[in-house]
């Protein structure tokens, strides 16, 4: 990417939000665009990165023999009113409706319904079972406290999946299979987040962890056992059986060791059992020949929630400025080297040049600081705010073929050829 195509100017930094300094920056330089409460527009970066991270989702869910579906985000009323929850809805404020000469349409809030709908059609027979389907699209919620910019919006991008099974059992099976795929997409983001006790809710179901990012910038506080690693949603303990409860699902006996600590919510994962299918009448052939229920299990992530908090996560800061920009991380950082050349120098800028076609051709991610107006100074302030992880300065320093790379996250330099640039790619993705 060449930043004189992308209409970039200098910023300077002011006011920055001191709880949300990530997304503060980001709406300063542009790189986020708020339309009203709620509602965000992203910038090419920051779009690069979502993607990157729903990519990292999508690849690990197929890895763990997930099937991605896409459906439809605008819903008739019909199949709302036949899961008995399009008043609750529509009465708390939550659904967004509009009225037609069609009927009335949906803005889904969530996707059991409209899964449910698709998954009736398919599996019809236990042959067709167990199945987990998965989508990433829009979600649509009027929430009437917007916070935290990314972290609390009116339309947000979601991954919900679903699982479909025979029994209570099989059921489990499936939850275990995409808990463990959730903590992996967590891990390759580069988010080390903690699975904890959570209450089902509005949702239904008996079994249900939430996946906690540790954060001053959250809304939830939940006890947790630094030992043993455990934790849990404060709301389980308002259960009247809630001693019985954790003991029989979670095997934990004892909270005595738990402390109170401020987290937010990435993702929910939960075992739904038969509730929606008795409402919509989700219903296959068992062995029997006989009608059944499925089992259903449902899994979310908040991809956008997950944007802000790797935003939040990766802020550097200047000793005499404060907060001052970002390192992303490889795995989702969707350039890895910016180059800043001198350019008022025809063989700099050459050279300059060259360097970024050879990374371009070798599908290294690069960004070429060719804007004739700005600073050295400046340039080198603007890798930090696009979170790139390295930098290369094409400058009066530098000699022959020889390039000094700077890791921005620990400020190491050393100097390479570009052949051997092009092989700190193998470090970088860890082969």
């Amino acid at each position: 990417m060449k930043l004189s195509k992308t209409g970039m100017g200098t910023t300077k930094l002011s006011n920055i939000d001191e709880m949300y300094p990530g997304q503060s920056i980001l709406l300063q330089t542009g790189q986020l665009v708020q339309y009203g409460a709620g509602l965000f527009g992203y910038n090419t970066i920051p779009l690069l990165v979502r993607r990157n991270i729903e990519k990292i989702i999508v690849d690990t869910l197929n890895k763990y023999g997930c099937i991605e579906v896409l459906l439809p985000t605008l819903q008739p009323d019909t199949i709302w009113k036949n899961s008995g929850r399009y008043d609750h809805y529509v009465n708390d404020g939550t659904m967004l409706i509009t009225e037609s000469n069609k009927g009335t349409f949906c803005l889904a809030p969530t996707g059991e319904e409209a899964m449910l709908e698709f998954a009736r059609e398919k599996l019809k027979s236990y042959k067709n079972l167990p199945v987990t389907f998965y989508q990433i699209g829009e979600k649509y919620r009027n929430e009437i406290r917007t916070r935290g910019y990314l972290l609390r919006g009116k339309a947000f991008p979601m991954l919900d999946a679903y699982s479909f099974d025979v029994d209570e059992v099989s059921m489990a099976k499936s939850y275990e299979t995409v808990r463990t795929a959730f903590l992996e997409i967590f891990e390759k983001i580069g988010l080390p987040v903690i699975p904890i006790v959570a209450d089902n809710g509005a949702m239904g179901g008996k079994k249900s962890e939430e996946f906690m990012l540790v954060s001053e910038q959250g809304e939830d506080k939940i006890l947790y056992d630094e030992k043993n690693k455990i934790g849990l949603n404060t709301e389980i303990l308002e259960r009247e059986n809630y001693q019985e409860y954790l003991k029989k699902e979670y095997g934990i006996e004892d909270i005595s060791n738990f402390k109170e600590i401020r987290t937010m919510e990435l993702g929910h994962i939960f075992q739904l059992g038969t509730r929606y299918s008795e409402m919509m009448q989700g219903t296959y052939i068992n062995q029997e020949g006989k009608e059944a229920l499925y089992y259903m299990g449902c899994y979310g992530i908040g991809v956008s929630r997950t944007v802000a908090a790797l935003y939040e996560q990766c802020v550097i800061h200047d000793a005499k400025w404060g907060p001052s920009g970002f390192v992303l991380p490889k795995t989702v950082a969707p350039y890895l080297v910016q180059i800043v050349p001198k350019m008022d120098n025809e063989e700099k800028v050459a050279f300059a040049n060259t360097l970024y076609e050879v990374l371009q051709s070798k599908n290294i991610g690069a960004i070429l600081d060719d804007r004739e107006t700005v600073t050295m100074g400046a340039k080198i302030k603007d890798c930090k705010i696009l979170g790139t992880p390295y930098l290369v300065v094409i400058g009066d320093k530098q000699e022959g073929d020889n390039i000094e790379l700077e890791d921005m996250k620990t400020g190491e330099k050393e100097m390479l050829t570009i052949e051997a640039l092009i092989e700190k790619r193998k470090e970088w993705e860890g082969v």
